[in-house]
């Protein structure tokens, strides 16, 4: 067909950000609009060579846009791979068949495995809009997802995306559950456990509700965006990385599921579950540590729903033909001192390079996770993994190899600092006695975290210390002076967070 078909439009990029969510702009007035009846949030289809993607409609009502021209979202050019000028032909969407499934999870059905590979394939190919996105996200939260279904739909991340082979009997890995502040344990144990000369591909993502993933912490010091044939070379070479998986096509629909479960600050067990073992999966591992921090304030806040989560991942692990070992850990209180991309950099670096004021809980829960891995290898009896880890640790070993790994994705940089800081200081003398670990979080989030990199806090008050009226309790860092009395008014005027007897 010739570019003069009504169907026809020419790419006008406006350069507008959407993040994930695909988005074509048209005129109200355009012969598509008016010939199809199209009107603003239709669902539509847009062609360009032998691509296609789903966009939805936004109508322009301006001078912004010639009748022949169309605009899309500089994500939705990214999938089309089209530039300004291009012609694209757009169409009625044709009914997206899985949408049934979802509205039966909605009603309480259970969904069998065909179901998942049908959601997940629309959800990866960019099928489904954010609004649809959420509909299936909310129908899984809670317990509404059954083992069985946590299974299927772990399988149905898994195909459809790349998978790593690496030609040898056991690959490691870790995963924390999160809902700690700091916790930052990935690029220590990653150091240790390479360094022992075991494979560890880590693949890590970004922050979904918290102020920093690994990913971002990472990314202070070295580039996490690599592609698979990059992390395969720096494996290789080194043993093993600490990369972003959303830079590569590992379990891709789980990335798009994140981007809007961020968005609702929701973190679904089910979802959660899956989303862990099927980019384990996909990276090749074979033998797991998973970190479920305990605590009032933590993701997981009972020692029995921590013992319901490790049997579901053992169930779920066992199906997918992984060996996943899990630990309950403390979750009353951050981990570390920093909180937010540079600062639990910084706290990482001082464990490695075992400084004098490194955070003795950061390193001691390092060890502990990265011994329990050189059991699982059987490089150490039961019992011996933490000793050894230590001293791999104490070594300069582990730092060695942190570097070796750092300068292998791209090089080594010192993780920079914030231009503006305020203390919290404290109420009244006494010793604290609890932690509200989601308040911390939202500070450090309010300051900037993650998006800005040197921007969270830096945590001075931990449980059983003793404090002085007028000491600090936190310290927080912004980029802007606007974040930082944002942050500082919020905390101020929350409740107490960190209660003092």
């Amino acid at each position: 067909m010739a570019p003069q078909d009504h169907h026809f439009l020419t790419v006008k990029s406006l350069g507008i950000d959407t993040y994930r969510e695909n988005i074509i702009f048209m005129r109200q007035d355009c012969e598509v609009c008016r010939s199809e009846g199209f009107t603003s949030l239709t669902r539509v289809e847009v062609h360009h060579d032998d691509k296609h993607i789903v966009a939805t409609l936004n109508v322009i009502v301006s001078d912004m846009l010639h009748h022949s021209e169309a605009s899309l979202s500089m994500e939705a050019m990214k999938r089309l791979n089209v530039k300004d000028g291009d012609v694209i032909h757009v169409s009625h969407l044709k009914p997206i068949d899985s949408l049934k499934k979802v509205r039966a999870k909605m009603y309480g059905n259970s969904l069998d495995e065909f179901s998942f590979q049908e959601i997940i394939k629309d959800v990866a190919e960019g099928h489904y809009s954010n609004v649809e996105l959420a509909a299936f996200i909310t129908a899984c939260v809670g317990k509404r997802l059954s083992v069985q279904e946590i299974t299927s739909l772990t399988k149905a991340m898994v195909s459809t995306g790349e998978k790593l082979e690496w030609g040898s009997e056991k690959i490691f890995d870790k995963h924390c559950v999160g809902g700690i502040p700091g916790n930052r344990t990935t690029p220590i144990i990653v150091s240790i456990v390479a360094a022992a000369g075991l494979i560890i591909p880590k693949t890590s993502s970004r922050a979904i509700t918290s102020p920093s993933g690994t990913a971002d912490t990472m990314e202070t010091m070295t580039r996490v965006d690599l592609s698979l044939e990059q992390i395969r070379k720096v494996v290789e070479k080194e043993g093993g990385c600490i990369a972003w998986g959303g830079a590569v096509q590992l379990s891709p629909a789980d990335d798009i599921l994140i981007s809007v479960e961020r968005s609702l600050d929701v973190d679904s067990e089910g979802q959660m579950i899956a989303s862990i073992l099927s980019k384990k999966t996909s990276a090749g591992s074979t033998d797991i540590i998973i970190d479920i921090p305990v605590g009032p304030t933590a993701k997981v806040r009972s020692v029995k729903n921590a013992k319901s989560l490790q049997q579901t991942f053992a169930l779920v692990g066992e199906a997918m033909n992984l060996n996943v070992k899990s630990l309950q850990t403390d979750g009353k209180q951050p981990v570390g001192k920093g909180v937010g991309p540079s600062l639990e950099a910084t706290d990482v670096l001082r464990v490695l390079q075992n400084t004098k004021d490194a955070p003795s809980d950061l390193a001691a829960h390092a060890i502990l996770l990265s011994g329990k891995l050189l059991e699982m290898a059987g490089q150490c009896l039961a019992g011996e993994g933490i000793p050894e880890a230590k001293r791999i640790l104490e070594s300069g070993k582990a730092y060695q190899k942190f570097l070796a790994i750092c300068e292998a994705q791209g090089g080594f940089s010192q993780p920079k600092k914030a231009n503006f800081t305020r203390d919290i200081l404290c109420y009244r003398a006494g010793k604290i006695a609890a932690i509200d670990n989601r308040t911390l979080a939202r500070i450090a989030k309010l300051a900037g975290a993650p998006k800005a990199s040197t921007a969270g806090i830096f945590f001075h008050a931990e449980l059983e210390k003793k404090v002085d009226l007028g000491e600090p309790l936190l310290t927080i860092h912004a980029e802007s002076q606007g974040e930082l009395n944002y942050a500082f008014q919020y905390a101020t005027s929350a409740s107490p967070f960190i209660e003092i007897l």
